[in-house]
């Protein structure tokens, strides 16, 4: 049996009383998340994941990319980045009109959330378990100037929002990737976790590409990419890209996948993206794919297709190349 969460502690000592009517708004909850604490009927789920979102929804929640009118109470997961948790709350306060909770691990930052709100508006004392904090604070607008601003562009002319990977600058993994991609890459190209669409940019040089998909899980992201990436042969997807089907299977995929799931690592998830490649591919397609070098995902991709090579790199990440996927369980 699990350990109570943070959540569970707080309202069964009654350090946290919902209210007895309204609904809940729940912030960016990651999926495996205890939320059995709260009524599911009265919760509204907020995210712009969507495996997170599929996870909550399968439990029977409802679900929104955003919040939908006012809110009894609201509870924030924090994220890892600060800018964004920051945004989060300023969004559950101005939403909200009673109690904001927010919960987060130290390595989320939890403890800098707090000292700020302190100095902001009257916050609870917060209860401390499993090496993260959870406090409440009454709505108000003082977290205003927390708000996320419009997108702000970036070398090359792109535009990102806080939060998403690689805000601040052209990942160098994605650009090396770029950088050696062939001329040829068929005409019906993905991109599997296309974040805000770098690599797909760079990939529509090609004038032989007829269709480029980007495949991405985070809205906020994709929602970039869509100003990024302008042209008509590109088509957006939010979606698990280890879960995506295209219509007709692929000439080539190109990927620099993530390798955390929240705040810890899980190369797994580079290994489902590989399986993923395989799946949507056609007999005679091909995968492209950056890594970090420390990452062990050679061992799959000749599991997954018959031909495999490095095609170079540098001392802090390889590119790898892999032919005629294998037609078996992936």
């Amino acid at each position: 049996m699990s350990a109570p969460s943070r959540l569970s502690l707080a309202l069964d000592s009654g350090d946290v009383t919902l209210p007895e009517a309204g609904r809940i708004a729940v912030f960016a909850p990651r999926a495996g998340m205890d939320l059995s604490a709260l009524p599911a009927d009265l919760c509204h789920v907020i995210t712009t994941f969507k495996p997170d979102r599929d996870h909550f929804a399968g439990q029977g929640f409802t679900c929104g990319k955003e919040p939908e009118g006012r809110y009894a109470a609201a509870l924030v997961c924090l994220p890892r980045a600060k800018a964004l948790g920051q945004a989060l709350v300023a969004e559950a306060a101005s939403v909200t009109d009673g109690p904001v909770i927010v919960d987060g691990a130290k390595t989320d930052g939890v403890e800098s959330i707090l000292k700020a709100c302190r100095k902001r508006t009257d916050v609870s004392p917060a209860l401390s378990k499993a090496h993260g904090k959870l406090f409440h604070f009454p709505a108000s607008p003082a977290f205003e100037d927390w708000a996320l601003g419009a997108p702000s562009e970036i070398e090359g002319g792109f535009v990102t929002v806080p939060g998403i990977f690689s805000a601040d600058g052209i990942d160098p993994a994605s650009a090396l990737l770029a950088d050696h991609l062939p001329e040829k890459l068929g005409k019906r190209v993905a991109d599997l976790g296309a974040g805000w669409g770098y690599l797909s940019a760079r990939a529509l040089s090609r004038e032989s590409i007829e269709e480029m998909h980007l495949v991405e899980a985070d809205f906020a992201a994709l929602d970039c990419a869509r100003r990024n990436v302008l042209d008509p042969r590109a088509h957006l997807h939010w979606e698990d890209a280890t879960r995506w089907q295209p219509d007709e299977p692929l000439d080539t995929v190109i990927t620099n996948p993530p390798f955390h799931t929240g705040r810890n690592p899980d190369p797994g998830l580079g290994l489902d993206f590989i399986r993923a490649a395989a799946r949507v591919l056609s007999p005679r397609g091909q995968l492209f794919l950056v890594a970090n070098r420390h990452l062990p995902y050679e061992s799959e991709m000749a599991r997954q297709f018959g031909e495999v090579k490095e095609m170079g790199g540098d001392n802090r990440f390889k590119l790898l190349h892999g032919a005629r996927p294998a037609r078996r369980p992936g």
